[in-house]
């Protein structure tokens, strides 16, 4: 199985801001340790250019992030200050999963060991994403004419409002979002389908929703490959997840979804997205058991 890394253009960032981001240079790290990946297989992805970004976000937006005019107020609606490291990150992110999608069409499934920046809007940035890559990889892929219809999974613990509010009204890109209710975003765009959450939820009740939701989203689609958002947030001891899944729930998501996408015969294209723990290993171990079983397949 082929994975894609973005980690290599760190972030000149204040102290705070430095933990959440090292469980991307601990996972690729972890998973070429442990085997999971062998190292020919580990790919730094080209990033994404202008035009496989237009497809997805403004060109007014585009422009000021590279140029670096973002205000103030948008800047820390993204989260962690403006520099030539975060645009070339932010576009080789995207490009992974745009690799992903291409590698998993051929091959099955692939892994980008970043991604999952749903909080990106159309026009705007928040929530530590700068470009929405699920949006830009659905968008690429069709206009490369690999696929027609795309479905996007995520089941990150916060709400992708950003590829909602992106793909809203286009019936061939199919989101579906399974969050907590009273997590951010606070201000909620809709999915094509949307579950929510009530804080504490735990293992039974939420793989028996993700079960049914999954099923729905593909049903639904008519989908030609997956984009799978597998979040580390809902873990219970995640900072921001608010929700109570043990380790072992999680990787039973990530089995419970990806054999319910293998079930259907579509391809998928992973992402990490969010994860918060107190414990950075503990994020680092929740993203190498979804590579691991992703592998495994």
């Amino acid at each position: 199985m082929k994975a894609f890394y973005s980690d290599t253009f760190v972030l000149p960032l204040p102290e705070n801001h430095r933990f959440p981001m090292a469980k991307y240079r601990l996972l690729r790290e972890r998973i070429l340790a442990e085997g999971i990946v062998a190292p020919e297989d580990l790919l730094l992805p080209p990033a994404a250019t202008d035009e496989q970004i237009l497809r997805a976000h403004d060109a007014d937006y585009l422009e000021r992030v590279v140029g670096g005019d973002l205000t103030a107020h948008e800047i820390r609606r993204i989260g962690f200050p403006w520099s030539p490291e975060m645009v070339e990150r932010s576009r080789r992110s995207s490009g992974a999963t745009i690799m992903a999608g291409r590698t998993a069409l051929d091959e099955g499934i692939a892994v980008n060991l970043a991604g999952g920046t749903h909080h990106a809007c159309r026009d705007h940035g928040e929530g530590y994403c700068v470009f929405n890559d699920s949006a830009i990889a659905a968008r690429a892929l069709q206009a490369e004419g690999r696929v027609r219809r795309v479905v996007i999974l995520d089941l990150d613990v916060h709400q992708g409002n950003g590829t909602a509010q992106i793909l809203q009204g286009d019936p061939t890109v199919f989101t579906f979002s399974m969050h907590g209710a009273k997590n951010f975003p606070f201000h909620k765009e809709q999915s094509d389908l949307d579950i929510e959450l009530p804080d504490g939820t735990g293992d039974a009740v939420y793989l028996e929703l993700a079960e049914e939701g999954v099923r729905r989203a593909i049903a639904m689609s008519g989908a030609d490959i997956a984009i799978y958002l597998a979040g580390a947030d809902p873990y219970h001891g995640d900072r921001l997840g608010r929700m109570a899944l043990s380790m072992a729930g999680l990787a039973e998501r990530d089995r419970l979804v990806l054999g319910l996408c293998r079930e259907a015969g579509l391809p998928v294209a992973i992402a990490m997205a969010g994860g918060y723990a107190k414990n950075v290993d503990d994020i680092v171990a929740i993203h190498t058991q979804t590579v691991r079983i992703a592998a495994s397949l």
